[in-house]
């Protein structure tokens, strides 16, 4: 297919209003169950779905929260973090990660990336570690998954606990093991865009210990034992019934087009093997969820404009990292630490890339990227 002919083809970088479309019957009927029942918070959704997503993670426990920024406070909390204590985390990623810890009132300290997968890198996370840290907390970005391997070996090293931040990767398996199994305890968010997505926020938390699972349930609302009794402060994050309704409507779909995604990458993959840019590697044993389909080149924005010119949206997967945002300058970090990082901020362009996506929207894209390093060398 030529760029002239997809050039007509619009690639809009997400569907949620089509996803909806293609759902409707087994979500209006999700919605209209709820709403017949009266029963709008922690009531019989909640629970069906905590059940069904646990069991689909193979996990013992899943506990649904308000969002994935507070699954990961949660998370903490209900691990025991305390104020003094560090929770480490990679600088490539995105501000709810950070923003998780601190409200889980632990301090957060940045490793670099690797290469390769741009995920947290072992050697830069020991170089990194304090005498305070207690907390790993990798993020299987992209729906890829981090080094789970060396990162566990790395804590059970050092007696450290790890979290994972699974928010973009629902459904990613290493060796047979879902995102969310290798660690203490795992966030997930269901934000929208997600590959599972509620409409509006949402988010939950795995385990496999019934004890860490209690004070999930504990902390999530309030820090009550029994209606109106709180042995320990929480919080109200609670996920609400339309909520964890619709979620379980999509659910059985997960699986389905988290094998689309994986088609339409490689197809991307495949087609701009020769192409100088760089794609993302995947560990071997992996089945990554394939969230997002990120590339790195330095023509990034005239790439950019070339894609839109043809009707293709794109979108960056982050603009600026961590801890050079003003918020977040009480790190003490300068330019020119986390070199990956900070590269991958710079040069990342993520392509539409979702199960609704047709073959002709596919191949749009797939021209789109070819003709412009075919133009501009």
């Amino acid at each position: 297919m030529s760029a002239s002919a997809g050039a007509a083809v619009r690639v809009p970088f997400g569907a949620l209003a089509l996803d909806y479309r293609e759902k409707k019957a087994a979500i209006d009927a999700a919605i209209a169950r709820v709403v017949e029942r009266g029963w709008f918070v922690l009531g019989e959704e909640v629970a069906a779905f905590e059940k069904s997503f646990a069991k689909f993670l193979g996990a013992s426990h899943a506990v649904g929260c308000a969002n994935g920024t507070e699954a990961i406070a949660l998370a903490l909390r209900a691990l025991g973090a305390e104020p003094e204590e560090d929770v480490l985390l990679p600088a490539n990623t995105c501000g709810p990660t950070l923003a998780g810890v601190r409200m889980a009132g632990a301090r957060p300290i940045l490793a670099d990336v690797d290469e390769e997968t741009l995920t947290l890198d072992r050697a830069s996370a020991e170089k990194a570690l304090t005498s305070a840290t207690r907390f790993l907390l990798p993020v299987h970005l992209y729906g890829s998954l981090a080094d789970v391997e060396g990162l566990t070996a790395l804590a059970a090293s050092l007696n450290l606990t790890i979290v994972e931040d699974c928010a973009q990767s629902h459904g990613a398996l290493f060796h047979g093991r879902a995102a969310g199994s290798f660690g203490a305890a795992a966030a997930f968010s269901f934000y929208p865009s997600k590959n599972l997505g509620a409409y509006g926020d949402g988010g939950a938390v795995t385990t496999s210990n019934p004890k860490v699972a209690e004070r999930l349930a504990q902390f999530r609302q309030y820090g009550w034992t029994r209606r109106d009794y709180a042995e320990q402060e929480g919080w109200n994050s609670r996920l609400d019934e339309i909520q964890a309704a619709i979620l379980s409507a999509k659910l059985p779909f997960l699986a389905q087009e988290n094998a689309r995604r994986l088609e339409i990458a490689n197809r991307y993959d495949a087609a701009f093997a020769e192409l100088p840019l760089r794609r993302l590697a995947i560990r071997p044993g992996s089945v990554p969820a394939r969230h997002l389909y990120p590339i790195r080149t330095e023509k990034r924005e005239a790439l950019r404009a070339h894609l839109a010119a043809q009707g293709i949206e794109t979108a960056v997967h982050y603009p600026v990292p961590l801890h050079l945002q003003p918020a977040y300058a009480f790190l003490g970090r300068k330019p020119g630490d986390f070199p990956v990082s900070a590269k991958a901020c710079e040069t990342l362009l993520s392509l539409p890339l979702y199960a609704a996506l047709t073959e002709e929207q596919v191949e749009t894209v797939v021209a789109g990227g070819t003709s412009f390093f075919v133009e501009k060398g």
